[in-house]
């Protein structure tokens, strides 16, 4: 099992950055892929950012250029850096964690094609940290 923790959300005005940071315990050295997704108040669940067997890094549009993940394996951490933040990133972040490549796969796929996510098409979740960027 592995446990996922985020923090580092808040409010912000258009044009401010935030970071994020997503702590896992537990059998970290099963997982393969870690991912940052999100989901707005009535709308469905998207990927934002996925890195893949520590390496491969995908990014949905809307937010390349503006966000940046990246991988502490040392500290067992996943971050998310949000620049020229705009309304339209209110949203609740999840952080998500696989084990098994096609899982990977599959992640990576829907960050990049900004399909949405349902709770059950990855193995590990965190609670959530709210991000609201006002106009």
């Amino acid at each position: 099992q592995v446990q996922l923790v985020e923090s580092g959300g808040g409010s912000v005005q258009a044009g401010g950055s935030l970071n994020l940071s997503c702590t896992a315990s537990g059998s970290t050295s099963s997982t393969y892929c870690m991912g940052w997704f999100r989901q707005a108040p009535g709308k469905e669940r998207e990927g934002v950012a996925s890195i893949v067997g520590g390496g491969t890094i995908s990014y949905a549009d809307s937010v390349k250029g503006r966000f940046t993940i990246s991988q502490d394996s040392a500290k067992n951490t996943l971050y998310l850096r949000m620049n020229s933040l705009k309304p339209e990133d209110t949203a609740t972040y999840y952080c998500a964690a696989e084990s098994t490549f096609p899982k990977c796969i599959r992640m990576q796929t829907t960050v990049i094609v900004g399909a949405s996510a349902s709770a059950s098409d990855f193995m590990y979740w965190g609670q959530g940290t709210p991000v609201t960027v006002s106009s």
